[in-house]
């Protein structure tokens, strides 16, 4: 196997059951992050010889462990252990015993490692901050970019949170009924950004990651089977389907951006949205109506619409109304917009959305959105510094040409204004609303 790309997914999608797994077994975060380290790269030394193996995470759990356990050892033995080509460990012994690893042994450890991250004694920033970290392996910067800090300040947070865990002598169990109770918003919360990172991924090549969306939506499931009268996240569970569900329509042949209102909707999965509808409207029956909840009734607005032109943007407009009350942020004023402009026009929205300029100053979509609306009013020069801030706050190769579009558009229009051929601005999509 020469093209060794599927090293690095596999080893993605084995990190949280991996490090999870490792982290009961040892109870100290540095030891498991060091020994899940160790065991990428022996599996980058042997995978390509000897093939990917059954089960990557079992694999990289039991080698890691052992690697942990003789590291343990060496640091207790005054006289020197011999050279690693000596060990017997290093063969392929490891694919034979991780394929007897059963999964149920720490497949579920992440929802249980989740809930020790959101321990009361962190502030509830760091409890996501160390959640993202640890359980997704999101970088640091993917991570400030969901807090829309600098990489600095995060790096300071995630690090007075592991100094936390380690002081408060956090106990690496599952906790009581009562705890997860007291812990569960902040474990949606990290839950929501773990999906909002595989939606539209901060950096890498890859705009989507698809295996950070499955894997959120599997965790909600679990969490749903724990708190099954909890309308939060039978609102969470739907709202993460349904915007899961036009995964295969979000993105061309060519991995570009493709608009809502552009998007081949007969490549929505029908199953995710069936299900996602079911689980919003059993939600909304209980009748404590929560941010959650709110976001899935647009979401359901959205897929309800066999034509772009059929989507009920009144009523979007109005959710986000009772959103913007339940939950304050610029970043839902700014979806807002997109609803307002549909109502009432570009002017509207963007007079909505220039009080967002400070807050959102590091924000792709406040300038791309900025950008279209600007385009639209004619305002061709305003337009094209929007777009030019947007290319450089763009997280992806996949963003950035999306925007080139709207440059290169915006170019044709004044060429064409110069010839005197149309005086009329270009009718752009925003950029938000994929």
């Amino acid at each position: 196997m020469n093209d060794l790309g599927w090293i690095d997914g596999a080893l993605t999608t084995a990190r949280p059951q991996a490090l999870a797994a490792l982290l009961r077994y040892f109870r100290d975060l540095d030891i498991a992050e060091e020994a899940f380290q160790e065991a990428c790269l022996r599996a980058l030394q042997r995978w390509p010889v000897n093939g990917p193996p059954r089960d990557p995470a079992a694999w990289l759990i039991l080698v890691g462990r052992n690697f942990a356990v003789d590291e343990t050892r060496r640091k207790k033995r005054t006289a020197a252990l011999p050279d690693d080509e000596l060990i017997s460990d290093l063969g392929d012994a490891e694919t034979e015993m991780a394929e007897r690893l059963d999964s149920s042994q720490y497949r579920d450890d992440i929802l249980r490692l989740l809930f020790i991250c959101c321990h009361p004694d962190l502030p509830a920033t760091q409890q996501i901050a160390l959640a993202l970290r640890l359980v997704s392996g999101l970088s640091v910067k993917e991570i400030a970019r969901a807090f829309l800090i600098s990489e600095s300040a995060m790096e300071q947070r995630i690090t007075r949170a592991k100094r936390r865990v380690a002081a408060a002598d956090v106990p690496f169990e599952t906790p009581g009924a009562v705890e997860r109770a007291e812990r569960l918003g902040v474990v949606a919360a990290m839950i929501y950004l773990l999906f909002n990172e595989g939606y539209s991924a901060s950096s890498g090549e890859n705009h989507v990651r698809a295996s950070l969306c499955d894997e959120a939506i599997r965790l909600t499931r679990l969490l749903l089977r724990v708190f099954s009268g909890e309308p939060e996240i039978m609102g969470l569970l739907a709202l993460l389907q349904l915007q899961h569900a036009r995964a295969a329509a979000r993105l061309d042949a060519e991995g570009n951006i493709v608009l809502l209102d552009e998007q081949d909707r007969s490549l929505w999965s029908r199953e995710l949205i069936n299900e996602g509808l079911a689980m919003v409207d059993k939600a909304l029956r209980h009748q404590r109506v929560g941010p959650y909840q709110v976001q899935a009734a647009i979401a359901a607005l959205h897929v309800r619409a066999s034509r772009p032109e059929d989507t009920d943007w009144s009523e979007i407009d109005q959710l986000y109304s009772i959103l913007e009350t339940l939950q304050p942020s610029p970043v839902i004023t700014l979806n807002r917009a997109v609803a307002v402009m549909k109502l009432r026009g570009p002017a509207a929205a963007l007079e909505m959305i220039e009080p967002l300029a400070e807050p959102l100053a590091g924000y792709f979509n406040f300038f791309g959105l900025r950008g279209a609306l600007l385009m639209q009013l004619g305002r061709s020069d305003e337009a094209r510094v929007a777009f030019d801030r947007a290319i450089a706050l763009a997280n992806t190769a996949a963003e950035a040409t999306h925007i080139r579009a709207h440059l290169d558009r915006l170019m044709e229009q004044s060429q064409e204004s110069m010839l005197g051929l149309t005086s009329h601005p270009t009718n752009l999509k925003p950029v938000s609303h994929r």
